[in-house]
């Protein structure tokens, strides 16, 4: 099995490497930290003319109509500037409504999702640390909406959102609602992040209306089958931030000198490195098994999601704490961009559930392959 991009996706990420660092620099992530507004309108427009924000989306929408891969490369170099965009739209949003809209919506606002000129989202989540059928109390009684989501990624920003509510007493009774955020009882606050950067927002709807959206009873469903895409993306997104991470940290212990030698020739900096190193090339080699899981539509995909999404996360955050620590006494203040990348460490943890969710899935997949496994190898 051959893991590897070929000379025009290379090509493309190259070209998005070049306009984000141009366009998003540090001081840029840390002059919208400071910003009243959720994102970065100007970054997120240029990325949009690009069509960076419909790269997987069909040409009859108005995308690219190109493929996962495409998307997966660009996601990576996201990561590496931590672009403070809201590339939920993209992950969420813009997939949810190509897997289960209706004509009538996919023509409505995937070409707006595309453009820029709308942004979407998807709520799930009612309390922390908790993704599950169960855990969802919002109601739905017909076409009507109550109840509270909670850290909604880039909620402050949309346009609209995609809810799943409760449609019954039985456990997997859930389905999705497209919301239109800037309409009748909808009321929203932002939610106290780790990465001011990227805008959250508790989400409370009374009596909301709301548009079906997908078969009744398939919320559960639709809601794992994007998450597991996202995991794949955001997994590339973690491992450009966590790449970018140790290279900061190299770059450091090689141009800070200590006793007369740089500190990179101390054992316990090399050590360091080294984890770092280490984590971050299995993260991406899992990673690139999502990416191959999810452009083949494999049956692999939801462990290959999970692995993909527990080790990006784990590489990311040790990466990020790393690069703090060999920047010694200096590393954890505002002056040094280290925090930055610990920041958004943090918030991708988070972002599509927390790892008990992942490593249940995980555990879950694996467990319901073995016997196929085991009739394979008899």
């Amino acid at each position: 099995m051959h893991f590897e991009f070929s000379d025009d996706q290379k090509a493309l990420g190259e070209a998005a490497r070049r306009y984000l660092e141009a366009k998003c620099s540090p001081d840029a992530v840390r002059a919208q930290m400071e910003r009243s507004v959720p994102y970065d309108r100007t970054l997120w427009q240029g990325l949009a003319e690009m069509g960076y924000a419909g790269i997987a989306v069909p040409e009859e929408y108005g995308g690219l109509g190109l493929g996962y891969l495409e998307l997966c490369v660009v996601s990576e170099e996201l990561g590496r500037v931590l672009a403070p965009v809201p590339f939920s739209s993209v992950l969420l949003a813009s997939e949810l409504l190509l897997e289960a809209g209706t004509p009538a919506q996919k023509s409505a606002w995937l070409p707006r999702l595309v453009r820029g000129e709308a942004i979407g989202t998807l709520a799930v989540a009612e309390r922390h640390g908790a993704l599950s059928p169960q855990s969802i109390r919002l109601s739905a009684a017909g076409c009507r909406l109550n109840g509270v989501k909670i850290a909604v990624p880039d909620g402050l920003a949309a346009d609209f959102a995609i809810v799943a509510a409760r449609t019954g007493d039985a456990a997997n009774a859930i389905a999705l609602f497209f919301v239109d955020l800037r309409g009748d009882g909808v009321a929203r606050t932002a939610a106290a992040t780790i990465d001011p950067s990227r805008g959250h927002a508790n989400l409370t709807l009374k009596n909301t209306p709301a548009e079906p959206l997908g078969p009744p009873g398939a919320g559960w469903r639709l809601i794992e089958t994007i998450l597991d895409r996202a995991a794949v993306l955001t997994a590339f997104e973690q491992t450009g931030g966590a790449d970018r991470a140790l290279e900061s940290a190299r770059d450091y212990a090689l141009a800070r000198y200590a006793f007369g030698r740089p500190i990179g020739a101390f054992q316990a900096i090399k050590h360091m490195l080294a984890d770092m190193y280490v984590a971050a090339t299995l993260a991406r080699s899992n990673a690139y098994y999502g990416a191959w899981a999810l452009a083949t539509g494999a049956p692999e995909l939801p462990q290959a999601a999970a692995a993909a999404r527990l080790s990006a996360t784990s590489a990311f955050q040790l990466c990020a704490k790393n690069n703090i620590q060999t920047h010694g006494g200096m590393g954890f203040t505002w002056a040094f961009d280290c925090h930055l990348f610990y920041r958004r460490s943090a918030l991708l943890a988070l972002n599509l559930g927390a790892a008990p969710y992942w490593e249940n899935r995980l555990i879950t997949q694996m467990r319901a392959r073995q016997p196929a496994a085991m009739g394979v190898a008899a």
